[in-house]
């Protein structure tokens, strides 16, 4: 389904985070004198967008799902995965990842944002009128201001 044009810089974002995933997956297996800049790229990433995105999904996108009986436990999954994926973050930044550890973080991110984008994301499209969906992007918009507009760059040591 065509994403809808409020929840565009949503998935937008998501792109960016399926990016760094992407890459990590692709630099496997990483040299132990490299995981150190992996965890610093990850740990700016949370900082610049990914730490304001989980909260605007949290505190705008998630209730107005939760409006939906049946969106209720794909919420919770969600709000679970975010949990986890905090910890992970906080690992990273406390360089106690390891080359393993960040292979699984990329593939639950991945799996992570694939739920939302597949599921939560068309599901809303669908049972949301339009007028409410615009309202709710724009709701998002001015949650994501705070967020980083631009993909990161990699870093050219990799």
């Amino acid at each position: 389904m065509l994403r809808d044009k409020s929840l565009i810089p949503l998935s937008r974002q998501h792109q960016h985070a399926l990016a760094l995933c992407v890459r990590i997956e692709r630099a496997m297996p990483i040299d132990d004198t490299k995981v150190g800049d992996w965890q610093a790229e990850i740990t700016q990433q949370f900082e610049a967008e990914i730490k304001v995105h989980f909260a605007a999904e949290e505190q705008i996108l998630f209730p107005a799902a939760g409006a939906f009986g049946e969106l209720n436990p794909l919420v919770e999954e969600l709000l679970a995965d975010h949990e986890w994926l905090r910890a992970c973050f906080a690992k990273a930044e406390a360089r106690r990842s390891s080359q393993e550890e960040l292979l699984v973080f990329a593939r639950r991110l991945s799996e992570h944002v694939r739920k939302e984008e597949r599921q939560l994301l068309e599901r809303l499209q669908e049972l949301m009128p339009p007028a409410e969906l615009s309202t709710l992007g724009q709701q998002l918009d001015r949650a994501l201001q705070n967020a980083s507009q631009v993909c990161s760059l990699p870093n050219p040591t990799k």
